[in-house]
């Protein structure tokens, strides 16, 4: 479909859904249906639940621009059933989706293809704290939720239970990891194409929910300020990862950035698109704007039969 077919299509915007980050998914959902709206396209809304077949079926949906995040969005379910009812859709695909939403999934994959990533293990509810973690300080977070949602940093044993108890609460898997000291990046993959990187600089020195999510509480410095070496290095990686995972359409991968090395942390499929976002600050970078990003997003969908 070229766009101007697909001008003549009824575009739905899959946003809000079940999941912890459902208000994000709100905003960048919005933010995408007026950017698709400026630029000619028919759009409805639909804030996606339990019943999206009859949503979908209510709507007269053609092809789906997807802006739902975290669990039933973005882990490969609602891919899996645009497949099954035979519906276009934006971004990656069933197994590319629930293979990065799944963290643990995800660094083991990465260890296959050779990329760095943070020591780690996996503990489910009820398992024994091994001996064999990293050392501290270690990260903990629940394995499939997005947002740095029940997220923690801990320095000790009391701190990691504590952790643990929190990250329990969002999900039954959790992954403990080694806090890497350095400076935080992403690198936003387009069509397989990397985007200027950006270094992430949170007043509070934590880039948590409300660091992400509320204006001026974070510097981006774009591009990052790196030697040219690393920062064509991370570039690079982020297009290796987007490769090995699997991704389509638009991708944003983040790293920690020491004096000698840079370690990858995860990848995000469905990269949130909010007035904060870091994808459209390195597209905007790029030469794209918010309305190109866009329409680059939904014109992948047209690839899918």
């Amino acid at each position: 479909m070229q766009r101007q077919e697909l001008k003549q299509k009824q575009i739905a915007v899959l946003m809000g859904g079940l999941s912890a980050e459902r208000d994000v998914s709100l905003r960048t959902g919005r933010a995408i249906g007026q950017a698709l709206q400026r630029c000619g396209y028919q759009i409805v809304e639909i804030d996606a639940g339990r019943d999206l077949p009859a949503q979908l079926e209510r709507a007269g949906a053609e092809v789906v621009f997807i802006a739902l995040h975290g669990r039933f969005g973005e882990d490969g379910t609602v891919q899996g059933l645009l497949e099954l009812c035979g519906i276009p859709y934006t971004g990656s695909g069933v197994l590319a989706s629930s293979l990065a939403m799944d963290k643990v999934a995800t660094k083991k994959m990465l260890c296959y293809h050779g990329i760095v990533t943070p020591a780690f293990a996996e503990l489910r509810q009820g398992d024994v704290i091994a001996d064999n973690l990293p050392d501290y300080p270690l990260v903990v977070k629940p394995a499939r939720e997005g947002s740095t949602i029940g997220i923690s940093i801990a320095n000790d044993r009391r701190a990691l239970e504590e952790g643990l108890a929190e990250a329990f609460r969002h999900d039954d898997l959790v992954l403990v990891e080694q806090f890497i000291a350095g400076a935080e990046v992403t690198v936003g993959v387009l069509d397989g194409q990397p985007l200027p990187v950006i270094q992430v600089v949170p007043k509070g020195g934590f880039y948590d929910y409300q660091s992400k999510y509320t204006p001026g509480e974070t510097e981006y410095l774009l591009p990052a300020p790196l030697p040219e070496a690393t920062y064509l290095a991370l570039q690079e990686a982020a297009v290796r990862v987007f490769r090995a995972v699997g991704c389509q359409g638009a991708a944003r991968v983040d790293f920690m950035v020491t004096d000698t090395d840079f370690y990858c942390l995860e990848v995000n499929t469905i990269p949130g698109m909010t007035e904060t976002s870091l994808l459209p600050k390195a597209a905007q970078a790029a030469g794209l704007s918010f309305d190109e990003l866009v329409e680059r997003i939904l014109e992948g969908a047209a690839l899918r039969k």
